[in-house]
């Protein structure tokens, strides 16, 4: 049996131990704030003795592909070339950085955001085949907007390619390994899905893309540590018949296995963009904010709209309670069948949970939105057999994401919490030293 703090070897990178920071929106952007808001939001997790710290969805190309605001694109080097800051940072404690390369497809903010769609009418969604019925029912009904470049062959071929070269960059600039966003309704997701996926050629075959996405990136990047995110669609509406079913998940990460991926992150997903992905309670007082209000209404193309989408939102969270370690069922599943290390998040928020999960489901485990309210939280899980995080799973975090505000916690109860364990000293390390890192 493993133990959070052993060591452990993804496509011959050594992680110092098990614990990683999971995908996360930074909001960074690429403006000239962008490398140090990265820093501020990433190096933390490494200060306080996290072993991976994978930095949230990246979008693969310039333009379009962009699934929320303040998503950071990976397309041009030069820029890529200035994250050498982020990952010197990262280097200096002892950690590895992983980027999350991503292409949002049908769930672009030029599908779903109202202001953003006026600002760019000139971008289309790439698709992997004409939107589903439900999906073009609201298009008519004004909630979403489509007008779908269904990709050819060629077209994928270069999408591809769009992943090779981002890799290569991230590389050059000090990046230890590439995640791929496999889930949570990106373009990725839409080629593994047959409720999206409806092709006659070669791609009819989702897996078919992430081996041309895995020979790209071998090609220009080497032999870099290279994972991928794999969805099971087990958590969809009942009306949806298509979808992938966890059986397929596990038959999916075995061909990754074979294909050359070096880990699998499996996931229980719907096949749309909704709690599924948090869960937890309702955010209410995120909605009630008055601070966000008119955000919201940009975003969802009115106050009405906003205020429909916040009982769809309210409606979500009856159907997908928390629950602790969600994935870990799959995950094991998985590990039965695969050779390359199997990784955990969702719903992981203590040690003694961890303890039980590390070696026998999953062979690292990764935490999100407790990030949100404790920059440092590996330094209390490390140290402690008991630690638990802060996080009450309450999603205020998450909802004025959409508006482009910051991924932060904005719960009373918590941040009065996380100061007290902050004053207590409970986020130092033995040996720390005074980097400006320190969470606010």
């Amino acid at each position: 049996m493993s133990a959070l703090e052993d060591p452990l070897e993804i496509g011959g990178l050594r992680l110092p131990n098990r614990l990683y920071r999971a995908p996360l929106l930074e909001c960074a952007g690429n403006g000239p704030d962008a490398v140090d808001t990265l820093i501020r939001e990433l190096e933390p997790a490494a200060a306080a003795g996290a072993g991976l710290v994978c930095q949230g969805a990246t979008i693969v190309r310039e333009e379009g592909g962009c699934a929320a605001p303040g998503m950071t694109s990976v397309a041009d080097p030069e820029f890529v070339a200035r994250l050498a800051r982020l990952t010197d940072a990262i280097h200096d404690h002892g950690g590895r950085i992983f980027v999350q390369l991503e292409h949002g497809g049908l769930r672009s903010m030029e599908t779903w955001h109202a202001e953003y769609r006026r600002e760019h009418p000139e971008l289309r969604q790439l698709a992997v085949s004409r939107p589903p019925r439900v999906l073009r029912a609201l298009d008519r009904l004004g909630f979403l907007s489509y007008d779908p470049e269904v990709l050819t062959t060629e077209a994928v071929y270069d999408l591809a390619a769009d992943f090779g070269r981002a890799a290569a960059s991230a590389v050059e600039a000090g990046y230890d390994g590439v995640h791929i966003a496999g889930a949570n309704m990106g373009l990725v997701q839409q080629f593994l899905s047959p409720f999206y996926n409806r092709r006659d050629d070669e791609f009819a075959d989702g897996v078919r893309f992430l081996s041309v996405v895995h020979d790209e990136i071998r090609a220009r990047a080497g032999d870099v540590a290279l994972m991928a995110k794999v969805p099971a669609e087990t958590e969809a509406p009942p009306f949806v018949r298509r979808r992938l079913g966890a059986d397929d998940a596990v038959e999916i990460c075995a061909r990754l296995d074979e294909i050359g991926y070096d880990a699998v992150v499996p996931v229980t997903a719907s096949t749309f963009w909704d709690m599924s992905i948090v869960r937890g309670e309702f955010p209410e007082r995120a909605w009630r904010d008055d601070r966000f209000r008119s955000g919201y209404a940009a975003a969802f193309g009115g106050r009405w709209r906003a205020a429909a989408v916040a009982a769809a939102n309210r409606l979500e969270a009856l159907a997908y309670d928390f629950e602790p370690g969600w994935n870990a069922d799959l995950a094991r599943r998985v590990r039965e069948r695969v050779s390359i290390p199997v990784l955990l998040e969702g719903g992981i928020r203590d040690r003694e949970q961890i303890d039980r999960l590390v070696g026998e489901a999953c062979d690292a485990v990764g935490m999100g939105r407790p990030f949100y309210a404790e920059p440092r939280l590996p330094a209390r899980i490390l140290d402690s057999d008991d630690a638990g995080a802060v996080c009450e799973n309450c999603n205020n975090c998450t909802v004025p994401q959409a508006t482009g505000a910051r991924g932060v916690c904005r719960t009373p109860a918590v941040l009065a919490e996380r100061g007290e364990l902050d004053r207590a000293g409970a986020y130092e390390l033995p040996g720390d030293a005074e980097t400006g890192a320190r969470e606010e």
